[in-house]
């Protein structure tokens, strides 16, 4: 199954203002939710990843959208920062790892069978493009840091992800 992937220009990102690329392959991916609303549809989603890049953008002061990659649940990935990019998604834990949130909130839903399976083709995907390791490690953004993100229901669902891998 190959990545059903929306690219910045097809869901009208705001160009960013800098970008980083990473010095090397990604070691480590963390995995986030949104904590906003399960969008229901291809518009509200779109939508969603406007509203998300500019909150990043104007009220925390990133360069861009901080996660690589979002994915909606029907499966979709839309492209973040995308491969190879600095992400502003986990502090303290940018420079060597991959940033990708599942859209919605994960705290009390469960993560649909679809979004697992595409985040395990996007590893699939950079693995094979050379933009992460083969021996990467899975973390929830709470293995990392004091949040309840990505949700306990996503985050129990990472040992599936790698194992699925």
């Amino acid at each position: 199954m190959a990545v059903n992937l929306v690219t910045r220009a097809q869901w009208g990102a705001t160009a960013p203002r800098h970008k980083d690329r990473l010095k090397s392959s990604a070691k480590r991916v963390v995995i986030h939710h949104t904590a906003m609303k399960n969008c229901k549809s291809h518009t509200e989603s779109i939508q969603e990843l406007q509203t998300i890049q500019r909150v990043h953008m104007q009220n925390r002061h990133f360069d861009d959208i901080g996660y690589n990659f979002l994915v909606g649940q029907d499966g979709t990935v839309y492209e973040g920062r995308g491969w190879g990019v600095v992400g502003a998604h986990t502090k303290g834990h940018n420079d060597d790892s991959l940033g990708i949130a599942l859209m919605g909130n994960f705290n009390y839903d469960s993560p649909s069978s679809e979004a697992l399976m595409s985040v395990t083709q996007l590893f699939k995907a950079g693995v094979s493009q050379g933009f992460l390791l083969p021996q990467f490690v899975l973390f929830g953004h709470k293995d990392l840091g004091n949040t309840e993100c990505p949700g306990a229901k996503l985050h129990a669902a990472l040992p599936r992800l790698r194992s699925a891998e």
